[in-house]
C-alpha cells in the first residue's frame, strides 16, 4: 500500500504512549504532524511502562518513575471511560505541556491543570484500579503486534507495526513525511526487526529550539 502524498491513506493508524515518557512525547508531535499534512486521523492509545516493567529488577533512578507511569496512564484510561476516544489526546497534550516542555514534578497540579483544561471532572484526578483491566488490555494489544523487548511508543500503520521512531528534536514539514514513508515501508517488510545507532543527545523539544 503507498502512503505518499497524493495517494491511497492509510485506513487505521494507531500510536501507544506513556504520558510520561519524553520519547514518546517527540514521537506524538512528528506523527500528529504527519496526520495533518497526510488528513488522516491517529487512533491514540496507552501503554504503561509501570506495566512494562513490573517484575524487572530496575535501576533504581528508573524504577522511581514507576509510579507516576501507573498513575497518569490510569487517568488517561479513566478518561477515555468518563468522555470517550475524543478526550484522549487533547489530554495528552496537556500533560505533555507540563511534564515535558514545562518539566514539572508537581503532579497533583499537573492533573487537575489538564483535567480543566479539557473539560473533564476533577474527580478523575483521584488514583484507582477501576480501569486497569482495559489499561492493561490496552497495553497488551501493543505488545502483541511487537513483542515486549520494546517500549513506548508503538505505531502500527494498518497491519505494519513496529516500536518508535525514537527521533530528537521531532521532524516538521517534509523531513516528517519523509520519515513517515520510509519507516513504515522498511518495518512493512516481513523479516525486518531493527536498525539502530547510539543517541547522541536526550529529547529536544520545540521550545528548546525556539529558546536556542
Amino acid at each position: 500500500m503507498s502512503i505518499e502524498a497524493g495517494t491511497e491513506h492509510p485506513q487505521r493508524v494507531r500510536m501507544w504512549f506513556d504520558p510520561t515518557c519524553p520519547w514518546a512525547w517527540m514521537t506524538s508531535r512528528w506523527l500528529g504532524e504527519v496526520a495533518d499534512r497526510r488528513g488522516f486521523d491517529v487512533d491514540w492509545q496507552v501503554m504503561s511502562l509501570a506495566v512494562l516493567n513490573e517484575g524487572r529488577d530496575l535501576p533504581e533512578a528508573y524504577a522511581a518513575r514507576m509510579p507516576r507511569s501507573m498513575r497518569l496512564t490510569r487517568l488517561v484510561t479513566a478518561a477515555r471511560a468518563a468522555g470517550g476516544d475524543g478526550v484522549v489526546k487533547p489530554l495528552y497534550d496537556a500533560l505533555g505541556e507540563r511534564i515535558h516542555h514545562e518539566r514539572r514534578k508537581d503532579d497533583d497540579a499537573i492533573v487537575a491543570e489538564a483535567l480543566a483544561e479539557v473539560a473533564l471532572d476533577l474527580s478523575l484526578a483521584a488514583e484507582t484500579d477501576e480501569h486497569d483491566d482495559a489499561l492493561r488490555a490496552s497495553h497488551q494489544a501493543a505488545i502483541d503486534l511487537v513483542g515486549d523487548d520494546v517500549g513506548t511508543p508503538v505505531i502500527a500503520v494498518d497491519d505494519t507495526a513496529f516500536f518508535g521512531p525514537v527521533v530528537s528534536p521531532a521532524p516538521t514539514g517534509e523531513a516528517a513525511l519523509q520519515l513517515f514513508d520510509g519507516i513504515v515501508a522498511a518495518a512493512s517488510i516481513d523479516g525486518f526487526f531493527e536498525l539502530k545507532r547510539s543517541r547522541t543527545r536526550g529529547p529536544v523539544f520545540a521550545t528548546d529550539l525556539q529558546e536556542a
